[in-house]
């Protein structure tokens, strides 16, 4: 239950996702990540990296740590299911809430 209330928090799986890809700074992570605010995206890397799910490097990107990277690898399914079921939805449900 602890895992699903931290990666339920809005923005904690985007950042798990965008930092599969690498490393990132504050201000490249935070345009990858639509341009969220800056004190929502300190607060979590904060969450995430007192769950130890994220670091900060010394050249102060952050990166995900080796149960940062088993996190994104437990999450493959459920994004191999997601294109499942994107496909399966009819063309005009893309994008409506």
């Amino acid at each position: 239950m602890a895992a699903l209330d931290l990666f339920g928090r809005r923005w904690n799986l985007r950042i798990v996702w965008e930092l599969h890809h690498g490393a990132a700074g504050f201000r490249a992570l935070q345009q990858q990540c639509d341009n969220m605010s800056s004190s929502v995206l300190r607060q979590r890397l904060t969450e995430l990296m007192e769950a130890r799910i994220v670091e900060q490097r010394e050249d102060s990107s952050y990166a995900l740590t080796d149960l940062g990277r088993g996190a994104y690898r437990a999450l493959r399914p459920l994004i191999r299911w997601s294109d499942e079921w994107a496909g399966a939805m009819p063309p005009d449900a893309e994008g409506k809430d």
